[in-house]
C-alpha cells in the first residue's frame, strides 16, 4: 500500500503529469512521469474497464500499486508518475514492463 503523501489524487495532478511530463509505452502499460520540485514522489494509476471487470481491474491496481512502492524510493529526485494499464496487463508481463517503462522515464527525465 502507498501511504497518503505518495498517492496522486486529484484531476489536475493527473492531468498536468499526462500532458507535460515524459510518456514511455510498454505492451502491458504506459508510464508517464513529471519532474517534482520538492518531496515525496507520487504514483497514480489508471485501469480502465477494458482491462477486464472490477476483480480483475483491482489486481492489476494492487500489482501496479506494489511495484510502484518499490520504486518511488528509489528515484534520484522526487517524480509525479501516472500508470495507465492496457488490456494486456492481466496476462502480460506487468512487473518487467513497469520496470522497463519506470527506468526509461525516469532517464529520460534525467536528461
Amino acid at each position: 500500500m502507498l501511504p497518503v503523501e505518495s498517492r496522486l489524487t486529484s484531476s489536475d495532478d493527473f492531468r498536468a503529469c499526462v500532458r507535460r511530463g515524459v510518456r514511455v509505452g510498454r505492451a502491458t502499460l504506459v508510464v508517464h512521469a513529471l519532474r517534482r520540485p520538492h518531496p515525496p514522489s507520487r504514483a497514480g494509476f489508471v485501469v480502465s474497464k477494458a482491462v477486464g471487470n472490477a476483480v480483475t481491474r483491482n489486481r492489476v491496481k494492487r500489482r501496479l500499486r506494489h511495484l510502484a512502492r518499490a520504486s518511488l524510493s528509489a528515484t534520484p529526485y522526487p517524480v509525479d508518475i501516472v500508470v495507465r494499464a492496457l488490456p494486456p496487463a492481466t496476462t502480460g508481463d506487468l512487473s518487467g514492463d513497469f520496470r522497463d517503462a519506470f527506468a526509461a522515464a525516469v532517464g529520460r527525465l534525467a536528461a
